[in-house]
């Protein structure tokens, strides 16, 4: 009797720490068609609300079109301060506009502003036209990428997220999207103005449709998304203490509605979860031998926060390893990855992240490659 009291008892713990894990999820009570919210670092979902179920992104889209501008930035095909010149296929769309003229000019920098902030329809197609050569071989490269950042779900048939049956995501879609968009700076940089004066005559004024900029605290980016078959879209990104999170809501039709879920989503992520840091992003984790190099060593930085996901209230036990190899060979550019820090918490991992070079490595010339074997003779 008193084993069967016992178990009964256990099972009664049981049952009260599951609905406690799951009370403050269960009271949020958002009133959208799908929402999903996820922890940047690490990717896991942390809440779901038919977040597979495929829905119209509206000018989220939009996330999509400046990744791969800034991809494109990133691997020197363009530079932020190349000239864009507006076509005639690019001025003609309406909706959310910056009133582009046919043969107007701009820098790629001014029309991703006007894309993030003003969610303007005419520059994206114009960014879409110049980073692809045309719109229909920029949709390709959306399309490919998505897949490529786990986005199946995914279909776009256009830049800006005008609407269109087929074109279509998911929340966690969204989510995914976003989680790769947060590990590029100057994306976010520009997902994070407020204000921004994009003409002088006629005066044209952008502020900001993510209103969660001025509302919420820590709250950083991403992009708004409107239609009348969509509702009322947003992917919303914060930071606090260390810990990124990400909420996508969909298909709200209260006004503000969707600011108002995403904040109830954010909430329950900050009150629930933190982050156990290790590193900071940019921090320096170890040294590496350089073979034939202009310099002895290289260090060896956190490409991204190095850290983990942990339920308020809880223990972490954090053991960490550092994998780096005895030597590598120059020349080491700036941001190659060479190696990797991995995190453990109660003897499980749970965050793998890469060490970059922290700076260029030349390869030595003969005579200082004959320097140093000759130095290296003498101490033996």
């Amino acid at each position: 009797m008193k084993r069967k009291i016992a178990l009964i008892i256990i099972l009664n713990i049981l049952f009260a720490m599951m609905f406690l894990n799951t009370a403050g999820a269960a009271n949020l009570d958002l009133d959208v068609k799908s929402a999903v919210l996820i922890d940047a670092s690490s990717g896991k979902v942390l809440y779901d609300q038919n977040a597979e179920e495929k829905w119209y992104p509206a000018s989220m889209t939009k996330i999509m079109t400046l990744i791969m501008a800034m991809e494109a930035v990133e691997q020197g095909k363009v530079k932020l301060t190349d000239t864009v010149t507006t076509s005639e296929h690019a001025a003609s769309f309406g909706g959310s506009q910056v009133w582009l003229e046919p043969g107007e000019i701009f820098t790629l920098e001014e029309l991703l502003i006007a894309v993030a902030v003003g969610s303007a329809n005419d520059a994206s197609v114009a960014v879409a036209e110049f980073i692809g050569g045309t719109e229909g071989n920029f949709l390709e490269m959306m399309n490919k990428k998505a897949k490529e950042i786990g986005a199946k779900n995914t279909n776009f048939v256009n830049p800006h997220g005008l609407h269109d049956d087929n074109h279509y995501t998911t929340a966690h879609d969204m989510a995914l999207m976003a989680r790769y968009t947060v590990k590029q700076p100057e994306l976010m940089r520009i997902a994070a103005i407020k204000y921004y004066k994009f003409r002088e005559e006629p005066l044209l004024e952008l502020w900001n449709l993510n209103k969660l900029l001025w509302w919420y605290q820590g709250a950083d980016g991403l992009k708004t998304g409107t239609t009348s078959d969509a509702g009322r879209n947003l992917t919303a990104t914060a930071k606090r203490d260390g810990l990124r999170l990400i909420a996508v809501v969909m298909g709200v039709e209260e006004r503000n509605g969707h600011f108002r879920n995403a904040m109830n989503l954010l909430n329950f992520g900050f009150n629930s979860f933190s982050f156990k840091s290790a590193f900071q992003a940019g921090d320096k984790v170890s040294s590496v031998t350089v073979s034939k190099g202009a310099a002895d060593t290289v260090d060896a930085v956190a490409a991204e926060d190095v850290g983990f996901l942990t339920e308020k209230g809880s223990k972490p036990e954090l053991e960490t390893k550092i994998d780096v190899p005895e030597w590598v060979n120059a020349p080491i550019k700036k941001g190659d990855k060479i190696g990797e820090v991995i995190l453990y918490n109660k003897g499980k991992e749970v965050s793998r992240v890469d060490l970059i070079a922290k700076q260029d490595v030349e390869k030595a010339g003969f005579f200082k490659i004959l320097k140093k074997s000759f130095t290296s003779m003498l101490s033996q």
